[in-house]
């Protein structure tokens, strides 16, 4: 091998290593940033929420309560077949009753297209009832998008409960009527696929979720100023809104004594 040979060989050995190195690097970066998030969220799961639960009243500067979506007790009713949102339907559920379609349950990835199809089937219907503990954003925006375009109000009845991504549709309705005893709660939430990402890989994913969902309130006439409440309350927690505020950024129309 000549000297030139060996010169050019030895500089792509030297090219080499500094690309592993710099690969290193980045993969150490990685697994530190990763590292300092899964630490970051020991305590939530070694020590849970230190708020009230939900069935505990709330008052002006007392709104948060802990919340699992999946496992939270609700105020006791007669009529009602639940006690705890692990009751409720694990998917959107659609009833008609009269003029008003019900929709009961968790919000889950396809539901929008099922209310879509619900939309086809049903004629003159007049509102839709909310009572959900939360779920996908993405669905609950295109339902709420689909609803809007329908022309429908948007109704919550006494002890009914509307959380995490349930105010968005809520707020698609034309007029929104809230009874002064039904609960309506904001928090964080994720936008991407997966839940579990590290924050420094799910930045994107939630600032263009952000984004997207402060579009749509604002083009539903709601004041997306009610998101300072979602950003500051932990997904483990949720800040259920006074009457005043539920007027004051028009989330509801109409809080019904």
């Amino acid at each position: 091998m000549s000297a030139t040979e060996k010169s050019a060989l030895s500089r792509r050995w030297d090219t080499r290593r500094v690309l592993m190195a710099v690969l290193g690097l980045q993969l150490g970066m990685a697994l530190f940033l990763a590292g300092r998030d899964v630490i970051g969220a020991v305590p939530q799961l070694v020590w849970p929420s230190p708020q009230p639960q939900l069935t505990t009243p709330v008052a002006p500067g007392d709104q948060t309560r802990r919340y699992a979506p999946r496992d939270t007790p609700l105020r006791e009713m007669p009529d009602r077949p639940w006690r705890n949102t692990g009751d409720m339907p694990q998917r959107l559920s659609f009833e008609r009753v009269d003029d008003v379609l019900h929709l009961t349950g968790a919000i889950e990835v396809g539901d929008a297209a099922r209310f879509a199809e619900a939309l086809t089937r049903e004629s003159g219907l007049t509102a839709v009832q909310l009572s959900s503990p939360g779920g996908s954003v993405h669905d609950a925006l295109e339902i709420g998008r689909s609803l809007r375009a329908a022309g429908l109000d948007t109704v919550m009845a006494a002890q009914d409960v509307c959380f995490s991504a349930c105010p968005y549709i809520l707020a698609s309705g034309v007029a929104r009527h809230v009874d002064h005893d039904a609960a309506v709660g904001v928090h964080q939430h994720y936008f991407g696929q997966s839940t579990v990402l590290p924050a420094f890989l799910a930045v994107e994913d939630i600032q263009r979720g952000q984004g997207e969902v402060m579009t749509y309130l604002d083009a539903m006439g709601v004041d997306t100023l009610v998101m300072q409440h979602a950003l500051a309350t932990p997904p483990d927690e949720i800040y259920v809104l006074l009457r005043e505020e539920l007027l004051d950024y028009r989330l509801a129309t109409e809080v019904i004594d």
